[in-house]
């Protein structure tokens, strides 16, 4: 009520990302992107079936429960604005169709308790919550997070596969074919990233709806596609296989962990773009997206502190008696 009152009289409300813009409240713009995400969620069922079904379920009710019951602890108000919804449900779509249940809800726990509460919650956070808690899980359970299998209409039973991006990933079939199933998600990989359509489809809809600024993709995107041709790679196999189209539309561009001005997110998406490169060329694993979005994120104060615009009616002191625009 506060809030609206503030901005009703006219003065101006100073606080900490994401920011109401046009009339769209922080629940409004959350669940918008909740919506936006069941594209891929359905997906994902499509390929994997039921378990990843159940995946999504219980990673999402676990970040919510948890961020309900955390408030509750420090005396804080509970308001059920689709912030942890949106990791929860992030989270399992970066899993392996496979995974417990039990470490489902474990990673989701950390994301939102160690990654996003304990820095203060919504708008404090220094790291997206849900990289923040498949990365936990990377480290803690490394063979159940990378046990990938081929989708169901390829396969009577769960069949196991390498990942697209790992040295152990044989394609039986043309490079155009391979390019497609990439591109339609006929392919193994965390639940709800083998599809590019489906979720360049959804990055498409909150450009259009100006939620999410279309820098960051671009150019993150850009950048992975250029370095692989620098580096004499496939480029449309390096921007199409992983989690790079997940994680330039929905994970980079989270409000509270990304810089704030358009010069800021285009330095940004340039550092995650060249990281997700690096490790996926030269590191010991074959997915780069997580890390590299972390690692951006560390540096995101950082970018902010010196890429910034000048104030409006700064005089720059550059000589004694003497100022300069």
């Amino acid at each position: 009520m506060e809030e609206k009152k503030l901005i009703k009289s006219g003065e101006i409300l100073i606080s900490h990302p994401p920011h109401i813009w046009k009339g769209f409240s922080t629940p409004k713009i959350m669940y918008i992107v909740l919506a936006v995400l069941l594209l891929p969620a359905g997906a994902a069922v499509y390929f994997f079936g039921l378990h990843a079904l159940w995946v999504m379920i219980s990673s999402t009710a676990t970040a919510v429960f948890i961020e309900y019951a955390i408030r509750k602890l420090r005396k804080k108000r509970f308001v059920m604005d689709g912030s942890a919804a949106i990791t929860g449900l992030l989270l399992a779509l970066t899993l392996p169709p496979r995974i417990p249940i039990w470490m489902v809800i474990l990673g989701s726990a950390f994301s939102i308790a160690i990654a996003k509460e304990a820095f203060g919650g919504l708008g404090y956070n220094i790291f997206n919550p849900a990289l923040a808690g498949r990365a936990f899980l990377a480290i803690c359970f490394p063979v159940q997070m990378t046990q990938w299998y081929i989708p169901k209409e390829f396969a009577t039973d769960a069949m196991t596969s390498a990942t697209p991006l790992s040295e152990a990933y044989v394609y039986v079939g043309t490079r155009t074919a391979l390019y497609k199933d990439l591109f339609f998600g006929n392919i193994a990989g965390s639940i709800g990233e083998t599809s590019a359509l489906i979720i360049i489809t959804g990055g498409l809809i909150l450009i259009f709806l100006r939620l999410i600024d279309w820098r960051i993709p671009v150019i993150y995107i850009g950048t992975v596609a250029a370095g692989a041709l620098v580096f004499g790679q496939d480029a449309v196999f390096q921007i199409f296989a992983g989690g790079l189209m997940l994680g330039a539309f929905f994970m980079a561009t989270d409000y509270v962990t990304s810089p704030v001005t358009p010069l800021g997110r285009s330095v940004f998406a340039f550092g995650a773009g060249v990281i997700t490169l690096l490790v996926r060329s030269f590191g010991a694993m074959p997915e780069g997206v997580c890390f590299a979005i972390l690692i951006m994120n560390a540096f995101t104060p950082l970018i902010d502190k010196y890429v910034r615009p000048k104030p409006f009616g700064y005089l720059r002191k550059i000589a004694k008696g003497r100022v300069k625009n």
